[in-house]
């Protein structure tokens, strides 16, 4: 292999390009859209999303310790893309573009009923890190379309291709067929 050194930079990838929605008291909603979203913990299921302080859902967040993970699918692209350009300090985003802020359990945090998958979570933690807040929200409520899932439940990504996001683009997942284990039955 021919190995190149490059700076330091998070290449981890692709991630999802998750949009990312929150609320205020008195019904202000907003929409920030991140590719900084992980899974942090399997028992209880747990997330985390990183925001810069400066921008307008941190201040939302951190108020009511409530956020929603939507995640969308390809063909969502320019949503997600205008989601994460514009301010929600300049334009209501979910009229801007026409989108359905709808209840989940959480009290100020709505879903976002076009997105095929939504993880409602409630702050368990928030970690002051240089440039960014880490917050760790544990998953209380999991929301998605029928049309995305099999006879069995579970997420079809023949059905369903989440939008990724890697080095400045964005990504189509596609599936491999293959699952957990698998090179083990070959042998």
């Amino acid at each position: 292999m021919n190995k190149r050194s490059l700076s330091p930079q998070t290449l981890l990838g692709p991630v999802p390009a998750a949009l990312i929605s929150c609320g205020r008291p008195g019904g202000e909603f907003n929409i920030i859209t991140l590719a900084w979203v992980g899974v942090v913990n399997s028992t209880p299921p747990m997330v985390s999303i990183s925001i810069r302080p400066s921008r307008h859902s941190h201040a939302m967040i951190r108020e009511t310790g409530e956020f929603v993970v939507n995640i969308a699918a390809t063909d969502q692209v320019d949503l997600a893309d205008g989601c994460g350009t514009i301010s929600g300090r300049d334009r209501d985003k979910f009229k801007y573009f026409g989108l359905t802020p709808a209840k989940g359990v959480l009290k100020y945090a709505p879903l976002i009923e076009e997105c095929p998958l939504n993880l409602e979570c409630v702050v368990e933690q928030a970690l002051e890190l240089p440039s960014h807040t880490l917050f760790i929200g544990k998953v209380i409520a999991v929301h998605a379309d029928a049309a995305i899932l099999d006879e069995k439940n579970r997420l079809d990504f023949k059905r369903f291709q989440p939008l990724g996001f890697c080095g400045g683009s964005y990504l189509a997942a596609s599936p491999l067929e293959l699952s957990l284990g698998y090179s083990l039955k070959k042998k």
